[in-house]
């Protein structure tokens, strides 16, 4: 029997290609997506194509109740055994000066918030206290988040630092209890999230002197759920190029 992995925000960018890695590597896979119906629904084929099962969810992780809806949609597709937050946003670049209140409201409410709903809803589905037969944890986190993201998002670096603090309390809470919590950190990763342009006008900027690609931080994550990482909890990996 596969074990199964939710990932949310999986239907683009690090997510699809987490999710397409893990069909791979022999898990079945629920993507969580917020609106785009269609990619959801190629990455599902692209699960079952790679011979594992695949469901799409919709919801948003800012909202409560669309994550009680996605753990329970999982619950019925069988028992948890890995979770990874993967949900994320960063707004409009900008000077802090000039950042609207609903940018800093959807960075606080998705890349926090939807991070403490889902730990808090996969906590009694995974952990050996509640019954469970344990798992694992993983958050995206960003190199912003000691970098700081000046000139162009430094609220999106905080709610960052935020994902990080969480990981490292979430780890200690719950090493006796069968769950391992992990953060992979990537620098700059060819997705959607950038503003058109802002890639470009970096990459030559980076010690690799490239940005990086969905799938090599998809590695990054595949190991830290796989069972070569049973003894790595509390960690943030860096997937940045050595920015």
């Amino acid at each position: 029997m596969r074990d199964i992995v939710l990932i949310t925000g999986g239907g683009r960018g690090i997510g699809a290609a987490t999710a397409r890695l893990a069909a791979a590597r022999g898990y079945d896979v629920v993507i969580n997506y917020r609106s785009n119906a269609e990619t959801a629904a190629a990455v599902v084929r692209d699960i079952e194509q790679a011979g594992g099962r695949g469901l799409a969810v919709k919801g948003d992780m800012a909202k409560e109740e669309d994550v009680e809806a996605l753990f329970k949609a999982v619950d019925s597709f069988g028992p948890l055994k890995h979770f990874v937050y993967n949900s994320g946003v960063t707004g409009k670049n900008s000077r802090f000066e000039s950042v609207s209140t609903q940018t800093l409201r959807d960075n606080v409410d998705i890349n926090l918030m939807g991070a403490f709903f889902c730990a808090r809803a996969a906590i009694p589905r995974l952990s050996t206290k509640h019954g469970k037969q344990g798992g694992s944890m993983v958050f995206l986190g960003s190199v912003q988040s000691k970098l700081g993201a000046a000139g162009e998002y430094v609220w999106y670096a905080a709610t960052k630092s935020g994902v990080d603090a969480l990981v490292t309390g979430l780890s200690k809470e719950l090493a006796g209890e069968g769950i391992r919590v992990n953060c992979v950190s990537p620098g700059p990763i060819d997705t959607e999230i950038h503003e058109p342009g802002r890639l470009a006008r970096i990459a030559h900027q980076l010690p690799s002197g490239r940005v990086g690609r969905p799938e090599e931080v998809a590695e990054a994550i595949l190991f830290l759920i796989s069972d070569a990482a049973s003894y790595t909890s509390g960690t943030i990996l860096t997937v940045s190029g050595a920015r």
